[in-house]
C-alpha cells in the first residue's frame, strides 16, 4: 500500500489540505501520514494542531521550529530547524511520497529535506506569482524539487512547464479552497454573530494583513496606514484575522490587539476563525481588506468586495472585481468606497472566479493513486517554439 505523507505548517494550509487528508485516510488504497509544524504548535497562533486532532487525523510527527523572534534572521533559523526536523521525521516515517501545498518558508524547508533524502514530492499551488513576497522564489524552488504538480489555473500550469517540468506531470485542477467552500454548510448571519460574539452591524469588513516579506521593515507602517483608513470608514464593523509568523507578523498582531482594545464595540480579532466561520464571514461581510491570498482566490466566489493592498499578491491571476491599491491611507479609503458602490457590486456579480473548477479533490486523488513509482531524478523539459501539452492535459 502506497504511503502519502502530508506536511502542514499553518492553519490556512491545513484548511486547504483537509479534504485530501480525509480522502487519503478513507481511500482503502493509500496510507496517510501527517507531519505538523510551524504555527500549528505555537500558543500565540492558536495551537491549531488541536483542530487537526479534533478532526480525527492522527499526527505522526510534530516538528517544533518557531523561535520567539520577529526578524528575518529568526525566520532563517526556523527554516534551518524545519530542514533538520522534517529530514529526521521522514527518515523515521519512510513514506512513498511527500505532499506539499504552497510556498511558505517551512514548506520550502520540507521540500529541501525530501530532496536530500531522495523522496518524491507532489506540490499543490505551484506556478503562481507573488512579486511582493520572498515566497515567490520559494514557490518556484519547490516546483523544481517536485515531481507531480497540481495548479489552480491554466496559466499557472503553463508557467510550471516553462520552469522545465514535463507536461505529463503538471495538472490544472483548480483551487482546493474554492471547492472546500462549496462543500461545507456555512453559518447564517445570526449563527456567525453568536459564535464570534460580535455584531456585523450595517456594514462590516474582514481584515487580514500579512507582512510583505520583501519589505520587512515596512510592515508596521503599512498596517498603520490601513488602521487609519479603517478609522475613516466609520461606521464599519471589523473582524481581524491575525498575521502569520513571517518577520513583522508579531508587530502587526500587537497593533491589532491595541486597536481592538481601543475600539471594543467596533472591532474583534482572532488568531484563527476556523474554516467554517472564516468562509461564513466571507459570505456575510461587505468587504475583504488586506493582502491575503484568500482575497484573491476564495473571496471572488462570493458577492463581497475585495480590496487588495500593496505588492504581496502582485502577479497572481485575479477576478475582475478585485480592487488593487497602494498601502496608503487615502488610497485604501478610496478603494473601500469603490468596492461598496452599487456599480462595482454589479461588476462582481457579472464576473467569475478563475480559480473555481469542479472535482478538484477527486482529480488530485486519482492522480496520486495512479502514479507509478516515481524516479527522483528527472530531466529538464525544454519548451520548443510551439507549446505542446499531451495526453489530454492541455491547459
Amino acid at each position: 500500500m502506497k504511503t502519502l505523507c502530508f506536511f502542514t505548517g499553518s492553519r490556512a494550509e491545513y484548511w486547504l489540505l483537509r479534504p485530501l487528508l480525509a480522502a487519503t485516510r478513507d481511500s482503502g488504497m493509500l496510507r496517510l501520514q501527517l507531519i505538523v509544524s510551524g504555527m500549528h504548535l505555537a500558543p500565540e497562533f492558536g495551537l491549531s494542531y488541536r483542530d487537526i486532532e479534533e478532526d480525527g487525523f492522527p499526527i505522526d510527527e510534530k516538528v517544533e521550529i518557531l523561535l520567539s523572534s520577529d526578524s528575518a534572521v529568526g525566520t532563517c533559523k526556523s527554516a534551518g530547524l524545519a530542514l533538520s526536523g522534517v529530514g529526521e521525521a521522514l527518515a523515521r516515517l519512510r513514506p512513498d511520497m511527500l505532499v506539499l501545498l504552497g510556498d511558505r518558508f517551512e514548506t520550502f524547508a520540507a521540500a529541501a529535506a525530501a530532496t536530500l533524502v531522495s523522496l518524491p514530492i507532489a506540490h499543490i499551488h505551484g506556478g503562481e506569482i507573488t512579486e511582493g513576497a520572498c515566497d515567490d522564489a520559494l514557490r518556484h524552488a519547490i516546483t523544481k524539487m517536485s515531481h507531480l504538480h497540481f495548479t489552480a489555473t491554466a496559466e499557472y500550469r503553463r508557467r510550471v512547464i516553462q520552469l522545465g517540468e514535463h507536461p505529463d506531470t503538471v495538472f490544472h485542477v483548480g483551487s482546493l479552497g474554492v471547492e472546500n467552500m462549496r462543500r461545507i454548510r456555512l453559518l447564517s448571519r445570526h449563527e456567525l454573530e453568536r459564535q464570534i460574539d460580535f455584531s456585523l452591524g450595517e456594514r462590516s469588513a474582514l481584515v487580514t494583513f500579512h507582512p510583505v516579506t520583501r519589505q520587512p521593515d515596512e510592515a508596521a507602517g503599512q498596517f498603520g496606514q490601513l488602521l487609519a483608513a479603517l478609522d475613516d470608514c466609520r461606521p464599519l464593523q471589523i473582524i481581524f484575522t491575525k498575521a502569520n509568523s513571517d518577520a513583522g507578523g508579531r508587530e502587526i498582531n500587537r497593533m491589532i490587539s491595541d486597536y481592538v482594545a481601543a475600539n471594543p464595540h467596533r472591532a474583534t480579532a482572532f488568531a484563527s476563525l476556523g474554516q467554517v466561520r472564516y468562509f461564513s464571514a466571507l459570505q456575510w461581510v461587505d468587504l475583504v481588506i488586506g493582502n491575503s491570498s484568500s482575497g484573491i482566490i476564495e473571496a471572488p466566489s462570493f458577492p463581497v468586495g475585495v480590496v487588495n493592498i500593496g505588492d504581496r499578491q502582485r502577479g497572481r491571476v485575479r477576478a475582475a472585481g478585485v480592487i488593487d491599491c497602494p498601502p496608503g491611507r487615502r488610497e485604501i479609503k478610496r478603494a473601500c468606497d469603490l468596492a461598496l458602490s452599487r456599480e462595482h457590486r454589479r461588476k462582481r456579480q457579472a464576473g467569475s472566479n478563475p480559480y473555481e473548477r469542479r472535482g478538484t479533490t477527486r482529480r488530485v486523488m486519482e492522480i496520486l493513486q495512479d502514479a507509478d513509482k516515481i524516479r527522483v531524478a528527472k530531466k529538464f523539459y525544454d519548451i520548443n517554439t510551439v507549446f505542446e501539452g499531451s495526453h489530454g492535459n492541455r491547459p
